[in-house]
């Protein structure tokens, strides 16, 4: 499972999850055949975490799910504050506390018949709420994963704008397929003219003589973590450049490493079946694991 890799919790088999505000167990948990996300990922979505009973970086998220709402044309019906509200009612339900990941659906609501065209709609948007006990697997952050280039592309924003964190996923689940088949554990994707862009599931980044570098963030979402380790690199004296670069230049660096909500930083030690700089975690990856512990703990303890 690469960088998603977790220890499994026998606590979720029965967890709380909201539907429309209302609460059921998991396994009655459901939504309808008709309903848009099942019938076409018509949607958006968002995960983060829960450290030490706070939502880390919860306002960047709501903000990101709300820019992808409207991109789509989907009026969400609450609040920024009445969401986090039911999140929070939702964790409370569950007792939950710290090592929690959240997923957050809104799809654009039930159809009256499988169609596409989303003003043919006969309910307000759904809105689920799923949390989990989650602990990534900490062995990963040390030991890596391996990274394979798949010829899946990121595609241009007028035929599926990769910047939305659509219910849409099939081009992500299609570079996973390729790269699973190459032997990766994650799938590095060019964008449309060549340069690399992002991984299926995770951002990219390497390090060449002390540099950070990562793609200009044309076409891949705007991910939180990745702007956090930009940040964190800019703050630290670190040189770090959102730049064009392509797949021989991934093959020449020092170190590489993917980011994501779920488990921070990760190291690339192999890249296309070859050993990335010495095959192990370098020390500027090491640094900004660091430095971004630090920046969650600081978030939690405010």
């Amino acid at each position: 499972m690469g960088t998603h890799e977790y220890q499994q919790d026998p606590r979720n088999e029965d967890v709380w999850i909201s539907i429309n505000g209302e609460l059921f167990r998991r396994p009655d948990a459901k939504v309808s055949v008709l309903d848009a996300g099942f019938l076409l990922g018509d949607g958006v979505w968002e995960a983060f975490r829960l450290h030490d009973d706070v939502l880390v970086f919860i306002d960047d998220h709501i903000d990101r799910l709300f820019r992808g709402a409207e991109i789509i044309s989907l009026e969400i019906p609450y609040g920024r504050e009445e969401i986090i509200s039911e999140i929070q009612r939702v964790i409370k339900a569950n007792e939950m506390h710290d090592q929690v990941h959240i997923r957050l659906i809104i799809t654009r609501g039930l159809k009256p018949t499988p169609y596409q065209a989303p003003w043919v709609i006969s309910s307000d948007p759904t809105i689920v709420i799923i949390p989990e006990h989650k602990k990534a697997n900490v062995e990963r952050s040390i030991n890596g994963i391996s990274l394979v280039t798949v010829d899946v592309i990121r595609g241009p924003h007028n035929v599926q704008d990769p910047r939305i964190n659509s219910l849409s996923k099939h081009n992500c689940i299609a570079a996973c397929i390729d790269a699973a088949n190459k032997g990766g554990e994650e799938g590095l994707m060019l964008d449309p003219n060549g340069f690399v862009s992002t991984c299926n599931s995770t951002h990219f980044f390497i390090v060449k003589d002390g540099e950070v570098w990562t793609s200009t963030g044309e076409f891949c979402l705007e991910g939180i973590t990745r702007q956090k380790i930009i940040d964190l690199c800019h703050g630290n004296g670190i040189p770090c450049s959102e730049k064009n670069f392509v797949p021989a230049d991934v093959a020449d660096a020092d170190e590489a490493f993917v980011t994501g909500t779920f488990a921070g930083l990760t190291p690339v030690i192999e890249y296309d079946g070859r050993p990335m700089g010495n095959g192990r975690r370098g020390p500027i990856v090491e640094r900004l694991q660091t430095l971004y512990l630090e920046l969650i703990s600081s978030e939690c303890h405010v």
